[in-house]
């Protein structure tokens, strides 16, 4: 990982910033939005470094990722730095660094962060091309950093929806009124209401930071769920095929695959995510004993020479290959 110095001096940037952001929701007792106030920066820090930390492992692997692979890695922190910088200012001036448009000061800020969004997708859409495009180790491997990627893209796509004006942003704009928001976490309720601990989820309503959430850190998830297999492996045989836990890796993605797009449906519904309506315990359920099924199928019996080597031959075609 040390090719990508940049991405790793960007988590560890991220990580102090985390521990300066955790002394100070200690220290600082101002509240904004119903939330201490240096929270978003401790939850938006950890979430950097974290990304950062991924997407120099994953481009390690690449044999040859060359100058659209570095550049990408440079937007990404350039993007990252940028929005720190806005949330940790917003936060010391005691505003809110999000969908606030008051003053033009504070509108000015927010769409520069936009912008930085969109250079960071971008930049993140780059680098997911190159992780397609390039054998990253055996196709379990593989196919864990591809789909994590893919998933991830959607995910950050996904908080796109948060900056939709709401209902009644809509209305004062109808009604020539100059709204001091635009866009909101929160779905059929005020921001700042009732929340989870930890996440600050909105326990009254929906919250379109929880797909967000889901989508950006499959990154993590499916890479972390194959360490976990190829550990199991040592003491189950049955883990040690490749092609087993090839299927194990694509079962995972469509399990968070489905999960991205349930916690985006009750989110719009404006459904809590600790309240579900038996509609989505229904259609949680349904993914469960799918995801169930396509795990006890991937656990079958591979052929022998699989079972025994741990590979598969190469010689010829297989399914998933690229």
């Amino acid at each position: 990982m040390s090719r990508y110095r940049s991405l790793l001096g960007f988590s560890w940037a991220m990580a102090a910033l985390a521990v300066i952001a955790a002394v100070g929701m200690i220290v600082d007792d101002r509240v904004l939005v119903g939330a201490p106030i240096w929270f978003k920066p401790l939850k938006f820090a950890v979430s950097f470094a974290a990304y950062g930390l991924t997407l120099a492992w994953m481009l390690s692997r690449h044999p040859a990722p060359g100058r659209a692979g570095t550049w990408a890695a440079h937007t990404v922190v350039v993007a990252g730095l940028i929005e720190m910088a806005i949330i940790v200012g917003q936060t010391l001036r005691g505003r809110r660094s999000h969908f606030n448009v008051e003053t033009p000061l504070d509108r000015g800020l927010f769409l520069v962060m936009g912008g930085t969004i969109v250079a960071l997708w971008t930049a993140t859409l780059v680098l997911a091309v190159l992780l397609c495009r390039a054998r990253l180790g055996d196709r379990a491997t593989t196919w864990a950093i591809r789909l994590g990627a893919l998933i991830a893209l959607a995910g950050l796509l996904l908080g796109g929806l948060m900056v939709m004006p709401t209902p009644e942003q809509q209305a004062q704009q109808a009604a020539g009124l100059a709204p001091t928001l635009i866009g909101a976490h929160s779905v059929g309720v005020p921001d700042g209401g009732p929340a989870m601990p930890l996440t600050g989820w909105n326990t009254t309503g929906g919250d379109l930071r929880i797909p967000h959430f889901v989508g950006m850190h499959a990154l993590q998830a499916l890479p972390l769920f194959l360490y976990a297999m190829e550990a199991l492996a040592r003491r189950s045989a049955r883990l040690r095929g490749e092609r087993v836990r090839l299927r194990l890796v694509l079962t995972a993605a469509g399990f968070l695959t489905g999960l991205l797009a349930l916690v985006t449906w009750q989110a719009l519904r404006g459904q809590a995510l600790i309240h579900p309506d038996a509609v989505t315990l229904s259609a949680l359920t349904a993914l469960a004993v799918a995801t169930t099924a396509g795990g006890c199928a991937a656990l079958r019996p591979s052929p022998a020479a699989d079972a025994t080597t741990g590979t598969e031959q190469t010689s010829r075609p297989t399914e998933l290959t690229r």
